[in-house]
């Protein structure tokens, strides 16, 4: 009994130590940046794995970067993408997934498996029909061209049909029962149910939106529209680069992230462990 005990014991540290690696090397990335945000850049750009903290602190990169970027501007454009592509989502994926979830209508199933098809196809397949749509309406350099890929979300579809068929049936037969009907018994005791999952796909949806590239700077080239990402990007320079200042426009831009986190904390820990998703 000892020995099974010690055995647990060991496997049990072993664990532990093994997650303390992986999450130290995981905060490597960021710590770098931060250290790098603070160097001159003879010092980012040496070769010498042992120049790791700069011999000198210093705030020419951020002064730099906050002369030069519009930040407020910045990050206006990002919140407001952010703000309408969860709004979006969430009230798209919420109805239908109610709709694939606890309605038996024809072609139900068939209509579902083209949702999970989406989701196994890259998403860079849709870039070129998504921006010709967007062109032909003539809403490019606009927050609507932001918000349009967003709008509508298979992996939300998925999340919240899961929700829906986690509930027991005797809600809706009672809700029945009373005189509600479809539209009643979806907003008033349906939908109240599956609120940790809405939040879930929120906080997943402003993740994806604050980390979207492509998309913006394909059909927002205008200086006034665009986001924290496309404006990062477009500070790699063809042959060189000034990485403290980089490095320091990245850490203020990574600031709604951690404010949107320590705020969500539990509930974005929560999404991840019951939708089983990843980032």
């Amino acid at each position: 009994m000892d020995s099974m005990k010690t055995k647990q014991t060991v496997i049990n540290v072993l664990i532990q130590i093994i997650m303390i690696i992986v999450s130290i090397t995981m905060l490597v990335p960021f710590l770098w940046m931060v250290l790098t945000a603070f160097k001159t850049v003879t010092e980012a750009t040496s070769v010498n794995p042992f120049v790791i903290f700069p011999k000198e602190w210093r705030t020419d990169a951020f002064k730099e970067v906050i002369r030069n970027m519009n930040f407020l501007l910045l990050y206006k454009n990002t919140l407001l993408m952010i703000f309408f592509r969860v709004l979006c989502a969430v009230l798209t994926a919420t109805m239908a997934g109610y709709a694939f979830g606890r309605l038996k209508f024809k072609g139900r199933d068939f209509c579902f498996s083209l949702v999970l098809l989406q989701m196994m196809v890259p998403g860079q397949i849709f870039i070129t029909p998504q921006y010709l749509m967007v062109s032909k309406m003539g809403m490019l350099n606009t927050i609507f061209a932001l918000v349009f890929p967003g709008m509508v979300t298979a992996f939300g579809t998925f999340l919240l049909r899961q929700g829906y068929m986690g509930l027991p049936n005797d809600l809706e037969e009672a809700a029945r029962l009373d005189g509600c009907n479809i539209g009643q018994t979806f907003l008033y005791i349906m939908a109240p149910l599956t609120r940790s999952s809405m939040v879930a796909l929120g906080i997943f949806t402003a993740v994806f939106a604050f980390k979207d590239l492509m998309w913006p700077m394909i059909v927002n080239t205008d200086k006034d529209m665009l986001v924290l990402s496309s404006a990062l990007a477009k500070m790699q320079g063809q042959y060189s680069s000034k990485f403290p200042e980089l490095m320091a426009a990245s850490l203020i831009a990574c600031i709604p992230m951690i404010i949107l986190y320590m705020i969500f904390q539990k509930q974005f820990i929560e999404g991840i462990a019951t939708s089983g998703g990843k980032l």
